[in-house]
């Protein structure tokens, strides 16, 4: 596992103004024209930086100390490989043959500008593009491995996350002793789910694939792959399922129906369903915790502190563990 993944910030964002960033872009060659918008974004900064004569760009810089510089190049280069196969993304911009650049201490990276809506998941159609889409690039995720990118593995999506929670002041008292018995039984059953699937054999994956992540213009396309890594197929479609069990069945039979003109699914994977929402749940309260430091959280997640959060995921886990020991997602097959 690549040493400095998910590791505390070392240089604090306050030092990233205005001025910085317009003198980043321009040290490359380009001319800024001084119009600068922050686009919404937590763990990187992200802004539309205004050009003299040209289309503006958006300008992304990449938290220190969260990814490696080879991390963020493997980022990069199978972003190309998916573009090389004319799937719908926006793949960095390279100047002089470089897409990674550095000034004054930050890492940032330019992008095209690009617009779109949210997929609309209830329809039949969506999901079987969505399908296609996904195995298209699953296809070219699989033909090779990442040597710096992390892998989703439960160490690091659950054990870790719960070690995290534990060593901090975020627990109310009257919720440590639960919390930790919890925390033990999620991960037993989220470890007898690996196990009951048997060999995984990971590919690399957009990895963190929900409906914010995904842009709809005449067909979907991504406009990031900051958390790409390796792991189970399943992980990059389970996120567009929701509703009962009924209804999710429906919904992942649609993504497969079209995700295996394109490439074959492993379909033990399914059981891994709900192993995958736990520690979904559980790497999120620990980001909040990680990053709490950084200004910017306690402004946008104030709820963070109090015990009714804590309360609510302690419910939520729960039945998450219910859920894991239901039987795996059956496809209404036609």
């Amino acid at each position: 596992m690549p040493a400095m993944t998910d590791a505390t910030d070392n240089t604090p964002y306050y030092e990233l103004g205005p001025d910085t960033v317009l003198r980043a872009v321009e040290s490359i060659g380009l001319l800024c024209d001084g119009r600068l918008l922050a686009l919404n974004s937590y763990e990187n900064r992200v802004y539309q930086v205004g050009l003299e004569e040209a289309a503006p760009l958006v300008a992304k810089f990449y938290r220190p100390g969260r990814w490696s510089d080879a991390q963020i190049l493997e980022e990069h280069a199978f972003a190309g490989q998916l573009a090389a196969q004319e799937i719908p993304l926006v793949p960095p911009l390279a100047f002089e043959g470089q897409t990674l650049h550095h000034f004054e201490g930050f890492r940032f990276a330019l992008f095209e500008r690009r617009g779109g809506h949210a997929p609309e998941l209830d329809q039949r159609d969506t999901r079987l593009w969505l399908g296609r889409f996904m195995g298209r690039i699953h296809a070219v995720g699989a033909a090779q491995d990442f040597q710096h990118r992390p892998a989703l593995t439960p160490q690091r999506f659950g054990d870790d996350a719960l070690a995290t929670i534990a060593e901090g002041p975020w627990l109310p008292a009257h919720l440590h002793t639960a919390f930790a018995s919890l925390g033990e039984d999620l991960m037993a059953h989220v470890r007898a789910a690996w196990e009951r699937t048997g060999a995984i054999n990971p590919i690399r994956l957009h990895g963190d694939c929900h409906v914010g992540n995904i842009l709809w213009r005449d067909g979907p396309f991504f406009v990031d792959l900051d958390d790409c890594q390796s792991g189970p197929a399943v992980q990059d479609l389970w996120m567009f399922l929701s509703g009962e069990r009924e209804e999710m069945a429906l919904q992942m039979k649609d993504l497969l129906d079209g995700y295996r003109e394109f490439a074959p699914f492993p379909m033990a994977q399914l059981q891994l369903i709900e192993a995958l929402r736990t520690m979904r749940m559980l790497y999120h309260a620990a980001w909040l915790a990680r990053r709490w430091a950084d200004p910017a959280f306690p402004r946008a997640f104030p709820w963070f502190g109090e015990p009714r959060y804590w309360e609510e995921l302690v419910l939520g886990l729960r039945e998450q563990l219910a859920r894991m020991q239901e039987p795996a997602l059956e496809l209404p097959w036609d």
